[in-house]
């Protein structure tokens, strides 16, 4: 009766709070049986468990009670390899993922491990898996961490990261098992795909992706496609340009959006500029200038240094912000990674072009299956499904959380709010209790560290300058008298113990308050606000949190600017605290509106890549025909039969075959790279044809449809001509000598597909801007 009440109120609890969860009875009634064999299972040796899990290996899913068999396995595994037994809420989190599903499970509760076992239950089952994280450390970290479980379930495990060779990456992914992050997994798909020789390729065909922090990997970073590029020459970049607009005023030269996406010259603007550089017509049809500027003033005005990016090592490195970490070799489009350089007075980088991309959502497209783990799926369990077709399984936590969150302190200023932040971790750093303080980026989590410091208070710092050290941080944010000042926590992997590493002082630590969290503002989506609070009251801790915020918080301003002091029903305090209940819902407001900003530049950025992903698998697929035939061979043999035959001769038919193929791949890759351009110069425009009734989405396919279609038949034309003239040696084509010359060097380009962004949309903001003028004069 008991169980039966209780499982009526969890259905209840879950149709009333979590809407998008699904139901995981039928394996809630497998963990009793489970238990049952954990004595017989600890009886074994380990040559005999692994035997016992080998026979468990078959090229279909878990029976029920094949199933209880490997989690009672599994369970032993980790015991013997971890000393840690996975609770029964882990093994739940394994038996929903091997089901296809996320599983949402707090922070503390073990994800990593659940992952794990759940990667190697598909792997017995005859499945290779891609275990796929946020961050090259963590994918590191977590296959070395496991790797001593895998053995004794008698799964292979391997990794890849940023600095690893092609071999370590050849095997890595020959494993059953491989982590690596999303953005590496993503660049060694697109770098084989630029392979000219079978054996430079390094990844293999995989049925399973299982993503850790899944809603970050698939929503966060799903805005971002992944875009390589490759090196042509040092860029282009004019140092008088950045002097000139360093000059100019906010507000009487240059103006900017709300959404400080877009910033342009005034007339008054376009004039001392025009007078900067000689009195030149800024305007004329054949002037250059103009792009010049409008791109340095971008740099000048929009991009902002230790927000945007840092210059560490006399670079430019950009942050991504959603990350709180370096992005690695990513990069702006040229003239803007150029133009930030020059306002900075750091070294040129390389200049390039897009030689192919491809999305987060097309990415994970290419595995058949999938399945995640998380500690915050359910606040985006609608976009899963609308992207993914994937569906939420949450998992109780194994001890109740009794984290105390407080409620939204608001305060009229940026400044009272930071005086209040500080005089708040003063008094509680007086008691010892451990602080972690969470802000948005590394400019306020220096400015935060250098106001401690200026009342004698000690604090490490974590954000994008440190975050190779980042482990040892976190791990030691949770000790007695400690004070933490972090950018985003999200995605960082590593717990936070009460008491230190070593839990030491866990008791003292416990006694005070557990950790507190300190939220210096709203991010841009709850789900980060959430990870941040899940660092306090980790498996049953106590722990607290309370966000602070001002009316001058850029989020405000820009999503809900219609709260001003003069609309509070109650005035604020002499310390600038506004207690009106109403004031405080539109935080909330605000920042529902910025997660729907951020849903639509998602399906923004899915709509108008999903032909280019069409067109990519079929350009794709004759690639991998000419790569992997003789296809390419047979093509010179036919339009060029006496040099064939000639070559053929003199050196051999491999060396010719390996010729015919190059030469045709550089053409085709040629070719796709100046379509890739086209179909970027559509979609920049297409908004425009907006204003004329016209559907754009449907214009863009009109415009790029057509194209695509000759790339094919002018690849194979434009290689016939170079049959007749491409030097041909024992070791192939001469191509460089052609002039047919592949990027030495690549790197990813950082794009923002913004439907909010484009020109139609700019000029129509401008039309309600000055509608909202008129209607306020009156």
């Amino acid at each position: 009766m008991a169980t039966m009440l209780t499982r009526v109120k969890s259905r209840f609890r879950r149709l009333m709070e979590r809407p998008a969860s699904v139901e995981l009875t039928k394996y809630q009634a497998l963990l009793p049986k489970i238990e049952d064999r954990e004595e017989r299972v600890a009886e074994l040796s380990d040559e005999e468990l692994t035997e016992r899990v080998a026979k468990l290996r078959a090229d279909r899913d878990f029976a029920d009670d094949e199933l209880v068999e490997y989690c009672s396995l599994a369970r032993e595994a980790a015991k013997r390899a971890l000393n840690e037994r996975p609770y029964d809420v882990q093994l739940l989190g394994v038996m929903g993922m091997l089901a296809g599903h996320v599983v949402q499970m707090a922070t503390g509760e073990g994800k990593t491990l659940a992952g794990a076992l759940a990667a190697a239950g598909l792997a017995v089952r005859g499945k290779k898996v891609h275990v796929i994280s946020v961050n090259d450390y963590l994918a590191h970290r977590d296959a070395d961490w496991m790797r001593p479980v895998y053995e004794l379930l008698g799964v292979s495990v391997g990794y890849v990261g940023e600095k690893v060779s092609n071999e370590h990456r050849r095997a890595a992914y020959q494993s059953e098992v491989c982590y690596g992050s999303v953005s590496e997994i993503g660049f060694d798909l697109l770098r084989d795909r630029l392979a000219v020789d079978p054996a430079d390729q390094v990844t293999v065909e995989v049925q399973v992706a299982l993503i850790d922090e899944a809603d970050s990997v698939l929503v966060d970073e799903a805005k971002v496609p992944l875009v390589m590029a490759g090196s042509a020459d040092v860029a282009e970049r004019d140092a008088d340009m950045a002097d000139v607009v360093r000059r100019l005023r906010a507000g009487l030269h240059y103006e900017w959006d709300e959404d400080g996406r877009n910033a342009w010259l005034t007339p008054s603007g376009a004039t001392a500029v025009e007078k900067a550089l000689g009195g030149l017509d800024l305007y004329a049809e054949d002037s250059h200038h103009l792009a010049a500027v409008n791109v340095a003033l971008h740099a000048h005005a929009l991009l902002q240094r230790d927000v945007d990016y840092i210059v560490r090592d006399n670079k430019v490195q950009l942050i991504n912000t959603s990350r709180g970490r370096i992005a690695a070799l990513q990069r702006w489009p040229d003239g803007l990674q150029a133009a930030v350089e020059a306002k900075e007075a750091v070294a040129a980088t390389e200049s390039g072009e897009v030689l192919d991309s491809i999305t987060v959502q097309a990415l994970i497209a290419r595995y058949p299956r999938v399945c995640g783990m998380t500690g915050t799926a359910v606040a985006v369990a609608d976009q899963l499904r609308e992207f993914y077709k994937l569906e939420v399984a949450v998992i109780e936590p194994n001890k109740p959380c009794v984290r105390e969150d407080e409620l939204i302190r608001l305060f009229t200023t940026e400044e009272a709010k930071e005086d209040a932040l500080i005089k708040e971790i003063i008094a509680t750093h007086e008691t010892g209790r451990p602080i972690l303080v969470g802000t948005l980026d590394v400019a306020e989590s220096e400015r935060i560290a250098k106001k401690l410091a200026e009342h004698e208070l000690q604090c490490v710092v974590l954000n994008a300058k440190n975050d190779a050290e980042e482990a040892a941080i976190v791990a030691e944010a949770g000790a007695y008298d400690a004070i933490t000042v972090s950018t985003q926590m999200a995605g960082r992997g590593t717990d936070i113990r009460l008491g230190g590493h070593d839990e030491a002082d866990h008791d003292k630590v416990a006694e005070l308050g557990g950790l507190y969290v300190i939220g210096t503002g709203h991010y841009p989506s709850s789900r980060l606000d959430d990870q941040l609070r899940g660092r306090a009251g980790r498996q049953g801790d106590p722990g607290g949190s309370v966000f602070f915020s001002s009316m001058e918080d850029e989020q405000l301003i820009q999503y809900a600017p219609e709260v001003q002091l003069h609309t509070l029903k109650e005035p604020p305090g002499e310390d600038g605290l506004i207690k009106d209940k109403t004031a405080k819902q539109f935080v909330v407001h605000a920042q529902k509106v910025a997660e729907g900003v951020e849903l639509e530049i998602h399906r923004n950025t899915w709509r108008y890549t999903r032909l280019i992903e069409q067109q990519r698998d079929i350009i794709m697929e004759h690639r991998d025909k000419l790569l992997h035939s003789d296809a390419a061979d047979k093509l010179f043999a036919k339009h060029a039969p006496d040099r064939h035959k000639e070559l053929v001769d003199e050196f051999g038919e491999e060396p010719v075959a390996k010729a015919a193929r190059q030469i045709v791949l550089f053409h085709l890759d040629r070719r796709w790279v100046d379509h890739l351009g086209f179909a970027a110069d559509i979609r920049e425009t297409v908004h425009l044809r907006a204003l004329a009734k016209e559907t754009p989405i449907d214009e863009y396919h009109r415009a790029v449809v057509p194209v695509f279609n000759q790339i094919v038949p002018e690849a194979h034309e434009q290689a016939q001509d170079s049959f007749d003239t491409v030097k041909v040696s024992a070791n192939g084509a001469e191509l460089e000598e052609a002039g047919l010359k592949r990027p030495t060097s690549t790197w990813t380009y950082m794009v923002y597909d913004n439907p909010f962004d484009s020109d139609a949309e700019q000029a129509l903001k401008k039309v309600r801007a000055q509608v909202k003028k008129v209607k306020a004069e009156r």
